[in-house]
């Protein structure tokens, strides 16, 4: 089965999983569900296997094999990610233009995973038309190529498959969840970004504190209306 379709079968949080992590097989699951009473009972293990694989020993949902192997090669790759290989693509570019230049101050803490930045931007069209949106800066790293807009000069835009994004001409307002971010609207604060790894929220609204672990720095570039960046430091539970 491809990591893909795994990753969708990976329905519970990040943190619930890390038990699977102390047993090396699916055995070695159930016989962590398994009651001192059982054995005394069925005097065998096998039997006592069954009972828990059943779903008679646990609290929640007793974890098929398939499922188990499933989520936690997933959780081991998160937990402990392979060594791969990543160029900054900012070294060596042409950084006068201070918006480019903080995004490379920020790129090598952004594609490890030290950093996870949210960048707001607002700017127009052509045609004077208003288009902004909120950017996962990790997200948008690993599933795209950077090279344009750090050496040849390209704008960066928002995508109506960012975190937020809003189109004046179009009417169009939407919000998605990211690979590091789920958007939440709270009836008080309005629209914030809960960290998909730590849980922690980051409130973009610049008269509320950012939120815990967080700080916003705003950007003058003579290319882009506005921009504000949400720099979250990540506090991986162990």
């Amino acid at each position: 089965m491809a990591m893909a379709e795994k990753k969708n079968e990976y329905a519970p949080g990040i943190e619930a999983d890390r038990k699977l992590l102390h047993f090396e097989t699916w055995e070695d699951y159930l016989d962590s569900l398994i009651e001192i009473a059982d054995l005394r009972n069925l005097r065998s293990i096998a039997s006592a296997r069954t009972i828990a694989a059943l779903g008679y020993r646990a609290y929640g949902d007793t974890l098929t094999e398939r499922e188990f192997y499933n989520r936690r090669e997933v959780i081991h790759e998160i937990v402990y990610p392979k060594g791969k290989p990543y160029v900054l693509v900012s070294e060596g570019a042409n950084l006068n233009d201070s918006f480019n230049r903080e995004l490379a101050v920020r790129e090598r803490a952004n594609r490890v995973g030290l950093l996870q930045s949210i960048i707001f931007i607002r700017h127009f069209t052509k045609g004077g038309f208003e288009i902004s949106g909120y950017i996962d800066y990790a997200h948008r790293l690993i599933s795209e190529n950077w090279t344009p807009f750090f050496k040849g000069g390209k704008m960066l835009w928002p995508r109506d498959n960012d975190l937020g994004y809003y189109h004046w001409r179009h009417g169009t307002v939407r919000s998605n969840i990211s690979r590091n971010y789920k958007p939440v609207m709270d009836p008080d604060r309005g629209l914030l970004f809960q960290n998909r790894h730590d849980h922690k929220i980051i409130c973009p609204d610049p008269q509320q504190d950012p939120g815990q672990n967080t700080t916003k720095q705003r950007i003058n570039s003579p290319r882009y209306t506005q921009i504000e960046l949400y720099d979250h430091v990540v506090r991986r539970r162990s």
